[in-house]
């Protein structure tokens, strides 16, 4: 101890034995915890079920209520309800109806909001002190600019960040009920076809669902969706609903009351659903042939846009010629 002293002169043999003290009485009184402690039956059961639901909200099968945005987010997510619903309903469309996700799409919106007008301030204040740093020509333009011009560019810049990932939540939609609209029908297929090889309607839909994975990811997922959510203890009525909804297309709510009427009324599956099936792929040839209809309506417009002009210079300039010749003798 003295050669420990000796080496070390700054420290305070009083300060290393307080220490010591503290160190002790911590490990006894944790010992003496963990020696008196019995385990208990009834909060490791609660634990163990509370790992369970928090691993179903993480899979989204159950989907826990938001409620009204508090602190920072207030400035994010709009306070009224009905304009969070539709902005959730047109989330859930595009496939990205995941927990809070009107909170996260709308802090990326004002993000965007932010950084795409920051960037272009850091580059037209690169292009007035370090150029160089530049590509060749960009510096050039972003130094020319004027003061009036600059604060346009950053109110365009600002437009574009935060009302450009609207645009695109539209366009994923849309693109999400073709591919649903198309594959639709071949699921339905699918799915009479194992009702009639003996399977209900839950492991029919199930199986369907495990089939279609890579073909048509899409359906797949509702049709898992809607499994999970009845195993889970919700009705089949309500979680077939809620798939009707989050798709958002016609058809699909006429197959969820296809379905509840025909498990009501006792009446055959497979016929409801070969019947049903048929009438989508009539009414997709209606539109394709709807659509064939009009391309000559379409096409008259280009054509009278861009022929016209050209057909009335060939057939009057010779006749301007001729009369400009005449006149200028």
């Amino acid at each position: 101890m003295d050669q420990f002293i000796t080496n070390f002169p700054n420290l305070n043999i009083e300060f290393i034995i307080l220490c010591g003290v503290a160190i002790g009485s911590f490990f006894l009184i944790l010992g003496a915890g963990t020696a008196l402690s019995r385990p208990n039956v009834a909060a490791e059961r609660l634990s163990n079920m509370n790992s369970r639901r928090q691993a179903r909200l993480d899979q989204g099968i159950l989907k826990p209520l938001e409620d009204d945005p508090t602190g920072l987010m207030k400035s994010f997510v709009p306070s009224d309800e009905s304009v969070r619903s539709a902005l959730r309903r047109k989330l859930e469309h595009a496939g990205m109806g995941g927990p809070n996700a009107v909170p996260k799409f709308m802090f990326v919106r004002v993000m965007l909001g932010i950084v795409l007008p920051a960037l272009f301030f850091a580059a037209v204040l690169l292009s007035r002190n370090s150029p160089s740093l530049l590509p060749l020509g960009v510096g050039e333009k972003l130094a020319g600019l004027s003061q009036i011009g600059t604060y346009q560019w950053l109110t365009a810049m600002v437009a574009v960040g935060y009302f450009a990932p609207i645009h695109w939540l539209n366009g994923r939609a849309e693109e999400r009920r073709r591919r649903v609209e198309e594959g639709f029908p071949n699921a339905l297929d699918l799915m009479r076809v194992s009702v009639e090889a003996g399977l209900g309607f839950d492991a029919a839909m199930t199986r369907v669902a495990n089939e279609l994975s890579k073909v048509s990811p899409d359906i797949a997922m509702e049709f898992l969706a809607v499994q999970h959510e009845v195993q889970a203890g919700r009705g089949r009525d309500l979680a077939m609903q809620d798939m009707a909804d989050r798709i958002g297309l016609d058809f699909v709510y006429s197959f969820v009351n296809v379905v509840r009427q025909s498990m009501q009324f006792g009446t055959s599956m497979t016929d409801a659903l070969t019947v049903y099936a048929e009438e989508l792929r009539a009414s997709r040839e209606m539109r394709a042939q709807e659509m064939a209809n009009k391309l000559p309506v379409k096409m008259s417009i280009v054509l009278t846009t861009l022929m016209l002009p050209a057909l009335l210079l060939i057939a009057l300039g010779p006749v301007v010629i001729r009369y400009t010749q005449y006149f200028g003798n």
